[in-house]
């Protein structure tokens, strides 16, 4: 077929499985097993009756004022937008438009590489270490950009701000975007690194801590001019981004700021709690500073485990990728899903 010629062809990225099983433990993709805000639900039911037929602010000014208070910056420094995922290729689109390669680490969120891909940006995959950190000296070299998660997705490990601000002293003629979509559960922001670096941009989100990543909001935080290129390829692709009822309910959630802190304490709780269960049961992992533990097995392969899960219907991630292979992610739910889990593999490995 002569059209397919003109085509743009890519690998997507492929999310962790949903599976729709009535009895089934999820702890593949990362969400937080508590409801958001009762704040958050009550502000829906308060949306007027005609406000779903207008279209919603361009601007989203009410959520990026009530995120500059919390995080104690100008509004001019928020941009908001569905989801981290839409912040983040929004950022791609506008900083990194250089022919020299944007850089990011081998282990890492892998929808980077499928930005790059569809946006024709060259890049390169630096090598974590043998332990998965980031050297920061792999990155004092000409580039085009520099993107890095962090706390790490998948491993889980948090670098230390000032490694982050050892790449950026040596990077200032390009942007670097750090990625904290996890940063809530342990780690300490980049933003405080926001006054030094004009070419700093910090991401977040409210599908993991927030517990909303049904409504798709996330936002990203630099300096005014970064923000303003970012509005401008914003507008010049979709000005009504974000609609009514996310606005109106991540503005409730931000509000409530001791329900957030509270549900983002029980779940590093049970981590800590899991973590030491899991050693007991053998498992190896890195500190994690995250809502998951990325656990390996001296004993069994990890994929071996994954499908024995899945048989239960209690689902883990696990990667096919090269170093990670016999790593499994496995994300904090309940304390009761987190003991089915933990009562499974004891059986598991007992007896296979």
């Amino acid at each position: 077929m002569k059209w397919e010629d003109n085509v743009r062809k890519v690998i997507p990225y492929i999310p962790g499985e949903q599976p729709k099983h009535n009895k089934m433990i999820k702890l593949n993709t990362n969400e937080c097993p508590y409801p958001p805000s009762p704040k958050v639900l009550e502000a829906v039911r308060a949306l007027e009756e005609n406000s779903l037929r207008l279209y919603p602010d361009p601007e989203v000014k009410e959520l990026r004022t009530v995120l500059a208070e919390y995080y104690e910056v100008k509004l001019e420094q928020v941009f908001v937008g569905v989801g981290s995922d839409d912040v983040l290729a929004n950022a791609f689109l506008t900083f990194f438009n250089s022919k020299k390669p944007v850089l990011f680490p081998d282990i890492t969120y892998s929808f980077y590489d499928v930005w790059a891909e569809l946006f024709g940006i060259p890049y390169e995959r630096i090598p974590l270490t043998e332990e998965f950190h980031i050297n920061s000296n792999d990155y004092k070299r000409e580039n085009g950009g520099i993107i890095f998660p962090n706390p790490n997705a998948p491993t889980g490990i948090w670098e230390e701000l000032s490694l982050i601000e050892e790449i950026l002293s040596a990077n200032q003629d390009v942007v670097v975007i750090v990625d904290e979509a996890y940063v809530d559960f342990g780690g300490k922001s980049a933003l405080d690194l926001l006054e030094k670096y004009d070419n700093l941009l910090v991401v977040q989100t409210f599908s993991k801590s927030r517990a909303m990543a049904g409504m798709r909001i996330g936002f990203a935080i630099g300096s005014e001019k970064m923000i303003s290129y970012l509005n401008d390829v914003k507008f010049s692709f979709n000005s009504y981004t974000m609609n009514q009822t996310s606005i109106a309910m991540g503005v409730a959630s931000v509000k409530d700021d001791m329900y957030f802190k509270e549900i983002v304490g029980k779940v590093v709780a049970t981590r800590e709690r899991v973590k030491k269960e899991l050693k007991n049961l053998g498992f190896s992992f890195m500190d994690s500073k995250t809502n998951f533990i990325f656990a390996s097995h001296p004993l069994v392969k990890a994929k071996e485990i994954f499908e024995a899960c899945k048989e239960q219907q209690i689902y883990v991630r696990y990667f096919a990728k090269p170093r990670i292979d016999n790593y499994l992610r496995i994300s904090i739910g309940t304390e009761e899903e987190m003991d089915s889990l933990l009562a499974f593999l004891a059986d598991f490995l007992k007896n296979r």
